[in-house]
């Protein structure tokens, strides 16, 4: 299974699963953004049907892909240095306007 990393604003995900289509990793954001904590949600838990799960514990060197979804807030200082340090690596860091054909749609 592979790991990659979703950039929303000053926010982000360590994922494990397939590098999303934009529409999925919106999908994803949204859905991982609307938990609160104490909800008994488990985003590092498996569901069926749904091929990524946050992880915790990784190791950068790990990650294989990035998405980043546009947003008004930029990354975090901490996360545009790995972002960079992806690109360094030759790690494709996805963004809006970079997809073949395929835009990111608005997150809601």
């Amino acid at each position: 299974m592979s790991l990659g990393i979703l950039v929303v604003g000053n926010n982000h995900f360590i994922v494990r699963g397939p590098l999303p289509s934009p529409r999925a990793a919106c999908a994803i954001a949204a859905r991982w953004s609307s938990i609160r904590i104490g909800s008994g949600i488990d985003m590092t838990r498996p569901e069926p049907g749904f091929p990524w799960r946050a992880s915790t514990k990784e190791f950068r060197e790990n990650l294989e892909w990035a998405v980043v979804i546009p947003s008004d807030h930029a990354p975090s200082g901490a996360v545009q240095t790995l972002l960079d340090e992806m690109t360094t690596r030759g790690v494709a860091v996805r963004r809006d306007g970079e997809w073949e054909g395929e835009e990111m749609p608005p997150l809601h």
